[in-house]
């Protein structure tokens, strides 16, 4: 295809320099893609969407395990000015139906693993199975016609909606531009030293900013190679990082995988010296992993961010990862932050506030929210609903969360979201969800709930409600039970009573 604009459609450029330059490599499937294979195949499929009738604006959403068609999507929408949504397939069904009702896609594009599910979300589908030559999708691919010319597009139009779960109980469609995942690439791909010479063994689910983002496109971006995972696995990712004819130099994850990389029993024999970076973020990462990991010469690079930052916003670089224990580092080059007061303005150095951060890697909004994305900005700089403090060397600490959210292996749970889905049980009369201390996942959720008076309402029962409605990892570990839950003069349950009742200690004071 020529004509591409360059400043999003960086496959089209490397299939033009380093055609035979290998691109992806499905580790599941074995499949490899180098740059020209990709280019053509993205091709494809921008004639397929378009012969669909799929245009400018319009969105199509995804539903597979890592693979190579979330990159062929995402660049076959960007040929066409379409929207891509890539859909964490954790959810439940009624999750996905609400996204799916509020992003209207004229196409589902999922794997087979999914069918269940998709035939319950969408009639148009086109279904991914890596078993059969002759998949749906394949055929698709294979009987397109004459790609057409692609659609000139700026920094700011639309690349794909990321959904986040909402504060309000009801997930949030990050809108994700081209000049985000452009300036994402810069903005990490600077520090986490990324070339033409990287190869990145890819972990996270690419539904996810992280999975995506860190550090997939970047590398794509640089033309590096990217190793694709469709499940981690503690002992298979060692053996990958060992294994010499892979070469992979970067790595990135939550701090989960590390730490069972690192109880693994091939831990000790591994093979890590050609790892160049090893990036972490999603969570507060424990002094024991930082130790092991550097202590084993990989260079650990910690960071800060959110889907609606595209999602890199801090980085602390590897010199300083012990010294700067629990720091989430400095801002990236460009992007600028603020820690702000109550009142909006800038707290003294040390002091706790919010962060607000702001920069052409920053969402204009939520998609069909526009109040929510009035809410989240003032003068152009986005609360980010943590609580931090900036030490004398201008490192930050996120110290708390502003709002109640909460981290559960990598994955953001707002208690809003669960707390509807208690409140359908009939039994409950008042119920809270607050994060509490897991060795395995960081964070999960207690629920406690207050009983109607007479019911009867166990353990069991409300985990066996969460399972069936919500995603795994946003139903509650535990539940308890109480007589009254604390609230304040208007009514707001005040969860830091809840948390050093049920956690030990309260939450440090926001200022």
């Amino acid at each position: 295809m020529t004509g591409i604009a360059p400043h999003y459609d960086w496959i089209a450029h490397h299939a033009g320099r380093r055609p035979t330059t290998l691109a992806v490599h499905d580790l599941q499937t074995a499949r490899k893609f180098t740059y020209a294979d990709l280019d053509r195949r993205t091709d494809r499929l921008a004639a397929t969407l378009a012969a669909m009738g799929i245009a400018r604006g319009d969105r199509v959403a995804l539903l597979a395990p890592n693979c190579a068609e979330y990159f062929e999507l995402q660049f076959a929408c960007g040929r066409l000015g379409a929207i891509m949504l890539p859909l964490n397939w954790r959810l439940t069904v009624p999750e996905l139906e609400y996204i799916l009702g509020d992003s209207t896609p004229r196409l589902l594009i999922h794997d087979k693993a999914f069918a269940q599910q998709a035939a319950a979300l969408s009639k148009h589908r086109l279904e991914i199975d890596h078993d059969q030559a002759l998949s749906a999708y394949e055929q698709a691919l294979a009987a397109a016609p004459p790609a057409p010319a692609p659609v000139a597009l700026s920094h700011d139009d639309i690349a794909m909606v990321m959904y986040t779960s909402g504060t309000t109980g009801h997930p949030k469609g990050a809108i994700i531009t081209h000049g985000m995942v452009f300036w994402n690439c810069v903005n990490l791909g600077i520090p986490a030293l990324i070339t033409p010479e990287t190869v990145q063994l890819v972990v996270l689910p690419l539904f996810h900013t992280g999975g995506l983002n860190c550090y997939a496109n970047p590398v794509l971006h640089a033309g590096g190679t990217i190793l694709l995972m469709r499940t981690f696995d503690p002992g298979q990712a060692l053996d990958y990082i060992s294994d010499p004819s892979f070469g992979i130099t970067h790595f990135f994850a939550v701090p989960a995988p590390y730490q069972f990389m690192m109880q693994h029993p091939r831990f000790g024999d591994a093979d890590l010296s050609r790892l160049r970076v090893a990036g972490v973020g999603g969570a507060p990462c424990a002094l024991s992993i930082l130790e092991t990991w550097t202590g084993r010469g990989v260079p650990l690079v910690q960071g800060w961010g959110m889907t609606e930052t595209s999602p890199a916003g801090t980085m602390l670089d590897a010199t300083d990862s012990i010294r700067k224990l629990g720091s989430a580092g400095k801002a990236l080059m460009h992007t600028a932050i603020r820690i702000v007061d109550d009142k909006g303005g800038d707290v003294a150095q040390g002091g706790i506030g919010e962060l607000l951060i702001k920069g052409p890697n920053i969402t204009p909004g939520y998609w069909n929210k526009p109040e929510a994305t009035k809410s989240s900005f003032t003068d152009g700089w986005l609360h980010t609903g943590d609580a931090a403090r900036q030490d004398e060397e201008g490192f930050v600490y996120i110290v708390d969360r502003w709002k109640d959210m909460y981290i559960s292996g990598g994955e953001n749970v707002y208690p809003a979201e669960v707390e509807n889905v208690l409140f359908q049980l009939p039994q409950v009369a008042d119920a809270a969800i607050i994060g509490v201390p897991s060795e395995r996942w960081g964070e999960v959720g207690m629920a406690i709930i207050v009983r109607k008076t007479d019911q009867v309402l166990e353990e069991g029962d409300v985990i066996r409600h969460c399972l069936a409605r919500l995603a795994k990892f946003k139903v509650p570990q535990s539940v308890s039970f109480v007589d009254v839950l604390p609230r304040n003069a208007t009514g707001k349950v005040l969860k830091r009573e809840l948390r050093a009742q049920f956690v030990g200690a309260a939450a440090p004071p926001i200022s």
